[in-house]
């Protein structure tokens, strides 16, 4: 039996973690905030970012990066994407060549447009990298809900290790050698999410939301394959699957930003309340300086960008969406 280690312990890391534990596995946490230990290894419960939900006592929190990583199988990568290569850069000292990386990130490096495992693959050459995607919010993973996501990898012999390891009967993991198109299909819907959330706050309805999912989801897979990801790939669980619940639930980080904004809340006000990283502002402008350097069209992303930094009304945004040059669906 595998035993796993998780560096951040945020929330779908610590809803994982949780999910392990009750399969029997081994699992380690390591965390900057010493409130986020103590909570767990004290109160077994990650009440900053996954109140309410009893951590089993096969998890234990570490302040020490080396005493987490040490003698784990497989060491999942749990923070955000922007912080990736500086955590790789941390544990690179730490790490044995037959320990797998997993990261759980969505999203792209701002300026160098590299995808995470790009990222990782640079840090650190000498260990197998796996990348998990799909639908998947923590809050569901930890109460058991059935969930499936998806694992990929340049050596998918290392992602069918991970596969085994993660696959229970409420959380099904599928494999998919596109490592490209699960890395995009995950970033860019996160933006199309975001979106659809200042379209609720807005007023807009249903009507609105369909057109943004259908468009949005044209967007990825444009981007997609023109980055070598296959078109298939996006009408899967890392495209069309993890559309589908950032756009239309709650417990989207992305969404609910995307509702403040649209009710005139500052970006910067909407994600100190939300509290966690809102993943598609940064993948907003990460993907609309790709875009410009690859000449795509991509009017969404477009008009978000402004509405986010250039102060653009959403409103007056949305009207340029829907008034520009008439043209075929297909």
């Amino acid at each position: 039996m595998s035993k796993v280690a998780f560096l951040g312990g945020g929330s779908f890391g610590t809803a994982l973690s949780i999910m392990l534990a009750k399969k029997g596995i081994s699992v380690n946490i390591w965390d900057r905030k010493l409130s986020v230990i103590n909570d767990i290894n004290i109160k077994r419960e990650n009440i900053k970012y996954l109140p309410s939900i009893t951590v089993p006592a096969g998890v234990t929190a570490f302040t020490a990066i080396e005493n987490a990583t040490k003698d784990c199988d497989i060491i999942v990568l749990a923070v955000p994407s922007h912080a990736i290569r500086d955590l790789c850069k941390m544990i690179s000292p730490h790490l044995k060549q037959n320990q797998i990386l997993v990261s759980i990130a969505k999203g792209i490096e701002e300026h160098s447009s590299k995808r995470i495992s790009e990222v990782m693959e640079e840090e650190n050459p000498n260990n197998p990298i796996v990348i998990l995607s799909g639908p998947s919010h923590a809050e569901e993973v930890a109460l058991d809900i059935p969930t499936t996501v998806v694992v990929t990898s340049k050596r998918m012999e290392y992602a069918k290790i991970v596969q085994d390891v993660f696959m229970t009967t409420k959380f099904r993991v599928y494999t998919n050698e596109d490592i490209i198109g699960v890395e995009i299909g995950g970033a860019v819907k996160n933006i199309i999410a975001l979106a659809a959330g200042v379209s609720d706050g807005i007023g807009y309805g249903d009507n609105s939301k369909a057109a943004l999912m259908t468009r949005g989801m044209s967007e990825i897979i444009k981007i997609g394959t023109k980055l070598g990801g296959k078109a298939e790939t996006f009408y899967g669980l890392t495209g069309m699957g993890d559309l589908i619940v950032t756009c239309t639930s709650m417990h989207s980080r992305n969404r609910r930003a995307g509702i403040m904004i649209g009710k005139g809340i500052p970006m910067k006000q909407a994600c100190e309340d939300i509290g966690m990283v809102v993943e598609g502002i940064k993948a907003t402008r990460a993907f609309y300086e790709l875009k410009e350097k690859l000449h795509i069209s991509m009017p969404i992303t477009d008009v978000l960008y402004k509405v986010l930094f250039e102060n653009k009304d959403p409103k007056y945004g949305v009207h340029e969406l829907m008034s520009r040059n008439k043209k075929d669906e297909v």
